[in-house]
This record gives C-alpha cells, structure tokens and sequence, in this order.
C-alpha cells in the first residue's frame, strides 16, 4: 500500500524494519517489545533483561528532520503509521516518547562512538535522539514465512537435538563445509542461519545461498539441514552477535549454537569492570553454546584436519582464510578444489560472470573429453570440466 498520508508517520529504513519483525516473531525473546525509558536505564546498567543477558535497550529512534518533528508532536494514544521506501509497513499506539544521547547509544551497541569504528558511522547517521515506545505491528512475510518453515521441519523430521550454526559463506570453503558435517553427526537437524547484511560487501547474498543449496542439496543427506536468511543489522555488532545469535537460535526451536573457535565475537571483554567471555553472557540463555577447533589442509596429512590433532607445524598448513579465496572468486579465478568445491566454484563463478565467454560451447567441445555425442552445456558445466583438467596430473 502506498502512503499517501504526511501526518504522523515514521520514516523507518530496512534495518529498523526487519530487528521490529525479528521481536515482533518472539525472535529475540524474552525482548517482545520496545522499551520504556525505565527499562532502558536498567538493561543499559546491567545488561540483562527479564533476567536474561541483552546488551543494549531494544529502542525505536529513527533519524531526520520528519521524524523528529512526529516525534514531537505525537501524544499518547497516537496511532502512528511506520513507513519504508514509501509505503505502509505497519502502525504503532503511541505509550511514550523520550530522549536519548546517541553517543551513550553507539557506544552500548559498538562498545565506541568512534567514527573510525566500523559500523560506527552508518549506524550514527540513522539514529535520532528520542525514542517512542508502545504497541506495534509490521508486515514482513520473510521472517514469519522462514520461522513457520523451521518449525515445520521440526515436526516433519521429528528433531529432537537440533543444532545451529551461523555463517556468512562468504564464499562457502571446505573447512564451513566440514563444520556442517561435524554438526550433522550430532544433530537430528542442523538450522544454518545465513547472514543476509544490509551492506554491499563480498558476494550477493543470492549467490551465498544457491552456492550453499548446490552443496547441501548434493553432498548431505536429505532432511538434515535447512537454511535460513539472518538480516545481519547493527544489532548484530561486536560481541552481542553471539549474544543475539544464541537468542535467535535459541528462539528458532535450536538447542545447539556451535560456533569456531576463531570467532571475532568468542573473546573476552568487560562487563561491569570484570573480565568475562562469551559463555558467561549465555549462561542464562536456555541453549548450550559450543565451539569446534579451527580446520586446516595439511599437506604432510594430506586431507582435513585440526590444528588441535595435526602433529604437523604452520609451514604445512593451507588456511581457509575466506577473504582471501573471495578475492580470487571475484577476480574470476576458480580456487583450488582444496579450498573449495569445484561444484561451489562453478555456481558462484557462472553467477559473477555471466556470459563470459564467446562461443562456449565450442570451446567446451574443443577443450573436453566427451563420447561424441552433441550436447549443451552452460558455464557451470564448463567450470566443473575445467576444474577436472587442473587435476590432470599425469604431465606434471
């Protein structure tokens, strides 16, 4: 529906959007609603809500000149529409309006309001300073359509341990692979949650997931695992990405969040001036958080391997440093089929580069075995062939 009306209404952005329709679906849990100024005062001062760890206050405090007019105008009782990309995305009963200090803010969230920070600055740029509290509704099919399709493969597959794992598969290498299958082997079902963010860094998010589905849809037992989007929003920062992973998990019908032991978010830091990890904030998280050893290629082993079991030192050791394989992903490049899939190489590379080549066919045809038959083939089947001639080890 398009907003026509100009009279109390919020401009809210897709971030806003999509952490209102993650409380609005018990997602984040026990947080069900916004905050009043009381409640954000005592979860900012001991990070716990309804007795449970939450890092920051769950607040609604949209920036521009349009909503802090609104924002003051608006009383009690108000019914408010909330308004995305120019249309009506849902309404909120006015309880209270108050005001905020964006620094304290941004410092709760990112542990710093430095602009040098990342995240820092584009999460300043969209925060107002008053908040509104009160009933609400927001109309996002995603998040409901996704909660109700884990909840029926639950039923379905009849899972009793069901296991987590949250990953950017950015792009999917051999080692998230193997932490898959770890996870499978504990698990009646193992829920990924794919990292969908709202910046426009690494490979498209649909490229992430047609990547992920080619493996899980060929290479894992069927029924085992299903994937679903997690909008990455600055709530999501710092070390409260475990914290929120763990409730979303959690909240998903997920007894297990297994996380690797290289985690940015697994270290220490400070709550209330004493040393503390991860594990201490999940405590009161009904969920059990553990952690798998980081996995390396070595070439003494010649396979997969820890480098908690792996006799061998780091001059051995090939690492799945994902930034590094997406550089040659995007610079066209297929990575070695050690570090990834040649199946998952091809579904990303045919995406980056469509058309590329002139004439594919024959080139296919001059270039690979076949039985004389005529046959077509697209560029994920030439990317495959390839991959299979690189491994041609007879002249070398």
């Amino acid at each position: 529906m398009v907003s026509s009306k100009r009279n109390n209404q919020l401009h809210i952005d897709g971030e806003a959007l999509s952490t209102l329709a993650l409380v609005q679906e018990g997602l984040i849990d026990p947080v069900n609603k916004l905050m009043s100024e009381e409640e954000a005062i005592e979860v900012r001062k001991t990070k716990m809500y309804k007795g449970v760890s939450f890092p920051f206050p769950f607040l609604l405090t949209p920036s521009g000149k349009k909503n802090e007019a609104c924002l003051k105008s608006i009383q009690k009782g108000d019914i408010v529409e909330l308004v995305h990309q120019e249309r009506i995305v849902g309404q909120l009963t006015v309880e209270t309006t108050f005001h905020i200090n964006p620094s304290d803010r941004l410092k709760c969230i990112y542990g710093t309001d430095d602009d040098s920070h990342p995240g820092v600055k584009s999460t300043k740029n969209r925060l107002g300073s008053i908040a509104v509290t009160g009933e609400y509704h927001v109309d996002y099919p995603l998040i409901s359509a996704f909660k109700k399709m884990v909840q029926e493969k639950i039923k379905e597959t009849n899972a009793q341990n069901i296991s987590a794992l949250v990953l950017a598969a950015n792009p999917l290498n051999r080692a998230h692979e193997r932490m898959i299958r770890q996870a499978i082997d504990n698990s009646d079902l193992v829920v990924i949650f794919l990292l969908k963010p709202f910046t426009h860094t690494g490979l498209r998010y649909d490229i992430r997931h047609n990547a992920m589905l080619k493996f899980i849809d060929n290479f894992l037992p069927a029924n085992k695992v299903v994937v679903v989007p997690l909008e990455n929003s600055y709530i999501f920062a710092g070390y409260n990405e475990l914290i929120l992973n763990a409730l979303v998990a959690k909240n998903y019908g997920c007894d297990k969040l297994i996380i690797g032991k290289q985690h940015a978010g697994l270290g220490l830091f400070y709550n209330n001036e004493q040393e503390n990890s991860i594990f201490d904030a999940t405590k009161d998280i009904d969920i059990n958080v553990s952690t798998i050893e980081q996995y390396v290629y070595c070439n003494k082993c010649r396979t997969l391997v820890s480098t908690k079991t792996c006799p061998h030192g780091q001059h051995h050791h090939i690492h799945y440093h994902s930034a590094s394989i997406l550089k040659l992903i995007m610079s066209g490049m297929m990575p070695p089929s050690i570090l990834m899939r040649r199946e998952v190489s091809a579904s990303i590379l045919s995406a980056l580069f469509p058309e590329r080549f002139e004439n594919l066919q024959e080139i296919y045809d001059a270039l690979m075995p076949n039985d004389g038959l005529m046959e077509e083939h697209n560029e994920e089947d030439f990317y495959i062939k390839l991959m299979e001639l690189y491994k041609t080890s007879s002249l070398t």
